[in-house]
């Protein structure tokens, strides 16, 4: 692999991320303004001069296309504004005081689901077609599809309620209050990444190097870890990247079971208060560790596909 192509290839995929996020700012502007009402709309009307005057200090009584290209330079300093239902408070201290809590929580979640799905299934595929492998895959496919609103509950009452183990809810830096959600979050993952990796080793154990390896007498450990590991995780880091960024932005039904203080619940109060700044502000941020998640997916990819070329030109 030649290191300009792939210096090349890295620098043309960051310019090209560019207009995507441009386009993203754009289409999430206008959208959450066409939606109806606004962010001072209340039960009880406000006075004209009052409402005339919030107008005026937010600049909402701007033209929209005067209002667009002050927020886009306001982006380009990294200044996401003042919240207009948080007083005192800008987007960027909201994001910022939630943002922690949702990266530990999902990036811990990330982490168990990457270990223990991958184990899985590699298990799995080693022993396709046996009772171990069904067992796996059934247990796999009720991870998938049984919702994360129906295993919280469902956690809270026998390890919170009935056995006392746990705290029920709530938020403190500490593994007793991070284990529930944690396990909440991680348990679908769990399954996509047993399945993926499962289906992806068999496919791999079947390919002709893996059996010249195996005809050369090498220790099955060295084939799987050496030989087959690498190509059978380049499915399992095409759904990371994504699903990554989803976790440690913050899930909303989650955050609201276990009342965490995240991203997730920030951007639902801000949706539901037509709060135009914060909405965008954390809709922004996602797009950010989307697009962040997508580029470390390719560097991955690299670096577990040796095939891979980047050829300049």
């Amino acid at each position: 692999m030649k290191q300009t192509g792939l210096g090349h290839h890295f620098a043309s995929r960051l310019l090209s991320l560019v207009p995507t996020l441009l386009m993203l700012i754009t289409i999430a502007f206008f959208l959450i303004r066409v939606a109806p009402g606004g962010p001072f709309d209340t039960e009880k009307p406000l006075p004209q001069e009052i409402r005339a005057n919030l107008d005026a200090k937010y600049h909402l009584d701007e033209p929209l296309l005067q209002q667009y290209f002050r927020y886009m330079g306001q982006i380009v300093t990294l200044d996401f504004g003042p919240s207009y239902q948080y007083k005192d408070w800008t987007v960027n201290e909201l994001i910022a005081s939630g943002f922690p809590a949702s990266l530990a929580i999902g990036g811990t979640a990330m982490l168990l689901a990457f270990v223990m799905g991958t184990l899985i299934g590699v298990i799995a595929a080693i022993r396709q077609n046996t009772a171990v492998d069904y067992s796996i895959m059934g247990m796999a496919m009720m991870g998938i599809s049984i919702p994360n609103f129906v295993v919280a509950p469902l956690l809270i009452l026998v390890l919170a309620v009935y056995a006392g183990w746990l705290p029920a809810g709530g938020w403190e830096w500490s593994f007793r209050h991070m284990l529930l959600p944690v396990i909440t979050l991680a348990l679908p993952v769990i399954a996509y990444i047993a399945r993926l990796t499962r289906g992806s080793m068999i496919e791999v154990l079947h390919s002709n190097y893996i059996r010249t390896a195996r005809a050369k007498g090498l220790p099955e450990r060295i084939v799987l870890g050496r030989h087959a590991m690498k190509p059978a995780l380049l499915p399992v880091i095409s759904y990371m990247g994504p699903a990554t960024a989803g976790l440690i932005t913050g899930s909303v039904v989650i955050e609201r079971i276990y009342s965490i203080p995240g991203l997730g619940s920030y951007f639902v109060q801000g949706a539901l208060n037509r709060d135009y700044t914060l909405v965008m502000g954390v809709v922004i941020f996602y797009g950010v560790i989307i697009i962040l998640m997508n580029f470390i997916v390719d560097m991955l990819y690299a670096w577990l596909n040796p095939k891979i070329r980047f050829d300049e030109g």
